[in-house]
């Protein structure tokens, strides 16, 4: 079904010069009978040249991409800009007010409700105005996460790699000119039509995504080098005017992860041990860590081993855990090309 988004602004997205205001989320409460919810949006617009979505606040408690949009939107200039930059730095916009995961007020994880609904929830609006008429307008998307409370990251961008070879070499480019220090490229993910991405995909544009430390902190090592590397990504893309005052891109180094056998999940409700560091190298069979048991302290505790060896990328943040939550991602090191694809293909 076609439905038409009930999402309004009062933005004119074809007008050169820069813009701010709110996406209006309709939204009727005992409070506010007629209200909306505000979503802040940006756009910078100056003549011909490729449209870019930058998204941040996907998830309301991963911080250092809302600081990265709000500081690029203040001091951005239209003379900078090559086309259009359409700017969301807290596309969540009730998550981010109290720096959750998800929306309080419908418990919407916007990442897992495209392509969204125009009569829906809150987050399930938002996700159709992205799907329906963002996306539509725009080449490429790029989408600034962190780990969030639960967990916390590697600073490292990250995409799903495509399956077409000319889609997976620009994908590997945006990795290349954001230059992270680390870049984890993912193969085997389900359910993706869910997501941001599965949209991208089925509008034909181009997407990247990060994490950017995590755990309910701000992380300066991974803002500072997104912070850099932003300018050169938007340069890459053709949308700001390369002006050669950037520094050249920094080796990233690529790392592989599948959901299906990297992740490490607890199998006991307590309080986790770990015995290995965010960055390790680990080798099947060591011992990640001890799950004790507080309401029974003379309890044994709960043993848990690595499955497989690898890189960790990631690493649960509180210790209180239960069965199912996810205490370490693994990556496995990519030296020379970062996929496995095409054997004729160069990174």
């Amino acid at each position: 079904m076609n439905q038409k988004s009930r999402i309004s602004t009062d933005i004119d997205f074809e007008i050169d010069g820069i813009a701010h205001g709110y996406l209006h989320v309709p939204h009727s409460t005992t409070d506010s009978a007629y209200g909306w919810i505000p979503v802040p949006i940006t756009v910078v617009k100056n003549g011909g040249g490729p449209s870019v979505l930058l998204m941040a606040g996907n998830h309301g408690d991963e911080y250092e991409g809302q600081v990265l949009l709000m500081n690029l939107l203040r001091n951005v200039s239209p003379r900078q800009v090559r086309g259009r930059l359409i700017i969301l730095p807290g596309v969540n916009a009730p998550a981010v007010m109290v720096g959750q995961r998800v929306s309080p007020i419908d418990g919407g994880n916007l990442n897992r409700l495209f392509p969204g609904n125009a009569d829906g929830t809150p987050t399930q609006m938002i996700a159709h105005y992205i799907d329906s008429v963002l996306l539509p307008m725009v080449r490429y998307c790029f989408d600034f996460h962190s780990g969030g409370y639960s967990l916390e990251y590697i600073p490292a961008a990250h995409l799903v790699v495509p399956a077409e070879p000319a889609l997976r070499r620009e994908a590997i480019g945006f990795l290349q000119a954001f230059a992270m220090p680390n870049s984890i490229v993912i193969e085997g993910l389900k359910g993706d039509d869910q997501l941001l991405l599965g949209s991208c995909r089925k509008h034909s544009v181009g997407h990247m995504s990060t994490e950017l430390g995590g755990g309910g902190a701000f992380s300066v090592e991974a803002y500072r080098a997104a912070e850099r590397g932003l300018p050169r990504l938007l340069r890459h893309v053709g949308v700001l005017v390369d002006d050669d005052s950037g520094e050249p891109a920094p080796p990233t180094q690529f790392y592989l992860r599948q959901p299906a056998h990297d992740l490490l999940y607890a199998t006991e409700a307590g309080i986790f041990e770990a015995f290995a560091r965010l960055g390790d190298v680990v080798k099947e069979g060591d011992i990640a860590g001890r799950i004790h048991f507080p309401e029974v302290p003379w309890r044994v505790p709960e043993t848990i081993s690595f499955e497989k060896g690898g890189r960790i990328l990631a690493r649960r943040a509180p210790a209180k855990t239960k069965i199912g939550d996810c205490v370490f991602a693994l990556g496995s090191l990519r030296d020379g090309r970062p996929w496995a694809k095409d054997e004729t293909e160069q990174a």
